[in-house]
């Protein structure tokens, strides 16, 4: 099965793996499951490590390089698809990250590995 991660997701996956459901923990060591990761949430990181909100346990490039690698990610393009569906999508989320996250699941019509509840409202897929 095909999962797109969630910001938390992936940070609490590298730094803090405890933070994770049994499910979402298991889902990432399933070898079978294709980890996906939006360029949404890479760019939101990158954005709260300079703004000094999200301490990582190394610097930004390298941190994110070893998680992509370790955690065998793909890099879930943005389309133009996607886009649109933001454009469509009510306000139940003012974060644009999540926002376009929520599109990238509907329109792929892939799960979101997510904590976050309020996924919910917009029907995405929503594992933890």
């Amino acid at each position: 099965m095909r999962f797109l991660l969630d910001s938390h997701t992936l940070i609490w996956a590298v730094d803090d793996p405890t933070k994770l459901s049994r499910t979402a923990e298991a889902i990432l060591l399933d070898p079978n499951n294709v980890r996906l990761l939006s360029p949404a949430s890479y760019w939101e990181m990158a954005i709260k490590v300079a703004l000094g909100k999200l301490p990582l346990t190394m610097p930004y490039r390298p941190w994110m390089e070893k998680a992509i690698a370790d955690l065998r990610l793909e890099i879930l393009p943005i389309t133009l698809d996607h886009a649109e569906w933001v454009a469509t999508l009510p306000f139940h989320h003012k974060d644009p990250f999540d926002r376009m996250l929520a599109a990238q699941s509907l329109v792929g019509g892939v799960a979101l590995l997510s904590g976050d509840v309020v996924f919910d409202a917009y029907g995405v897929n929503r594992t933890w």
